[in-house]
């Protein structure tokens, strides 16, 4: 069995099912009801866990797990500005932190030595730039300052202490650096600085779709390396079954996509001839510069080389997967 902590967020729903579709008994956890009475539908069990409290891990089984996926906690784009005018770094190390350690102490007594999960790619954020490809030998250089700051601070926590796990107990605990991750789930509005967005690829989509025009401001040269869902999902489980797994992983397409490339794609799969015009806004400030991440590691050791690399393959699945019925379980915000 595998049990999949945060199954009820974005990532979790589509890890579920990779895993389901490989033939793998799947517990899946949460606090979204709605999302795990769908994963329930497609043959996952189903428990509401709260990671910080740890009388709720009584309800896991006590032997027959091989392996857990670690994908529950708090994220700035599920921060409001209530919490930021407070701010909430306690609850941050609350969730990311102790809740971690939660996991690994369930994990460690009942003997399940491997542990995967995930982490911020601006935990590198200053070393940050156009064709420079980042490795997981990069040392940590990021912003004591912003939304994301205090998020990333509990991240590396939470990550320091699963290694502390796999050398004082033995354990092969992973985790998984993300840069954005593209699909269809619950992420069209984020919050930013604690105030509610829509993102720059829902906001390319939805414009598409209503001939509207796409803004591209500062540079459209400006060059990101993201993820899609569906890769990273098929990435855990070739992660799971690798004997090799162990400590940080670059999860990227290691593929730099501009901002005008991804423009020009959207509009061509989304837009259906109804007449949206790319307009470039050199005045307006792109907070994001370029960056790219190196993809070897995850490939020496489980074999993992992402399907969607070709951004257009990757869009024209996600409007297949905007048809999809299951996925209308999710509402705009859904906690994980």
């Amino acid at each position: 069995m595998i049990i999949i902590i945060g199954a009820t967020g974005f990532i979790g729903m589509y890890t579920a099912e990779a895993f389901l579709k490989k033939g793998y008994q799947v517990l899946a956890t949460g606090r979204n009801e709605k999302i795990g009475e769908a994963l329930s539908n497609e043959g996952a069990s189903f428990e509401r866990l709260d990671i910080t409290k740890e009388e709720d891990f009584e309800k896991l089984p006590k032997d027959g797990v091989s392996g857990i996926i670690l994908l529950a906690g708090l994220l700035p784009a599920n921060t409001t500005a209530d919490l930021l005018c407070e701010d909430n770094a306690a609850d941050y190390f609350k969730v990311n932190v102790i809740g971690t350690i939660n996991v690994l102490e369930w994990a460690r007594k009942h003997n399940v030595k491997k542990v995967i999960g995930a982490c911020s790619y601006a935990d590198v954020r200053n070393a940050w730039k156009k064709d420079y490809a980042i490795t997981e030998e990069e040392p940590r250089n990021f912003s004591f300052t912003g939304d994301h700051s205090v998020y990333v601070i509990s991240r590396n926590a939470a990550n320091d202490v699963m290694e502390y796990y796999n050398q004082q107990h033995q354990m092969c605990c992973a985790w998984f650096r993300f840069p954005p991750v593209y699909g269809v789930g619950p992420h069209g509005t984020i919050n930013v600085n604690g105030k509610p967005y829509k993102s720059g690829i829902q906001t390319f989509i939805e414009n598409a779709m209503e001939g509207k025009d796409i803004e591209i401001w500062g540079d459209p040269g400006i060059s990101r390396d993201i993820i899609y869902v569906k890769d990273v999902a098929r990435a855990y489980v070739l992660a799971m079954e690798s004997d090799k797994t162990y400590g940080l992983y670059n999860m990227t397409s290691s593929v730099p996509l501009t901002l005008l490339d991804q423009a020009k794609t959207v509009i061509d799969v989304f837009g259906n001839d109804k007449g949206s015009k790319i307009v470039f806004r050199p005045e307006k400030k792109n907070n994001t510069p370029s960056f790219l991440f190196s993809m070897e590691k995850a490939k020496r050791d489980f074999g993992f080389v992402p399907e969607y690399t070709d951004f257009k393959k990757m869009m024209e699945d996600y409007k297949k997967e905007m048809e999809n019925p299951v996925r209308y379980v999710f509402s705009d915000r859904v906690e994980e």
